[in-house]
């Protein structure tokens, strides 16, 4: 199955498996070769939790490959600019007036503290193919909200 990815969202996965392979990686196959020279490997705690670490280095580099692997980088090019997408970034105001801004992206990328939401969310589902001016409904736990789509841009 795709993953769908902003330029940005790629761009950084990229740089964590560069990261992993060419720094982390090799530092810590020397921590562990280091540990093994010193002798008796079943008590010592270095090599232990060196080969463990390693193991987790490993795991995320195969879930990174496969995932840029598997990525489809979703350009502004592609898009509607008239109306959300994915990569879109919506301004919306809820029944009150509150204004708040979310970034549609993949669920690799979603970060709700900087207001990055997967397309996948029900709000990201609410708002995809809508247009500036259209009011949506969003299911919350708190209950139901509607929210007027008031701007749409692509950064």
């Amino acid at each position: 199955m795709a993953t769908y990815l902003t330029p940005e969202g790629a761009k950084k996965l990229q740089e964590e498996l560069k990261q992993l392979l060419h720094s982390e990686r090799p530092r810590v196959v020397q921590e562990v070769s280091d540990a093994a020279a010193q002798g008796d490997r079943s008590e010592n705690a270095e090599y232990i939790y060196g080969k463990k670490r390693l193991r987790e280095i490993d795991r995320r580099i195969r879930f990174l490959t496969k995932r840029l692997e598997s990525a489809v980088v979703v350009t502004h090019d592609e898009v509607s600019k008239h109306s959300v997408r994915f990569g879109a970034t919506v301004e919306v105001e809820d029944e009150e007036g509150h204004r708040k801004r979310y970034r549609i992206v993949g669920p690799d990328e979603i970060d709700p503290s900087a207001g990055s939401i997967s397309f996948k969310s029900p709000l990201g589902t609410a708002l995809m193919k809508r247009r500036v001016g259209d009011v949506v409904t969003v299911r919350r736990p708190a209950g139901e909200v509607e929210l007027e789509i008031c701007a749409i841009s692509y950064e």
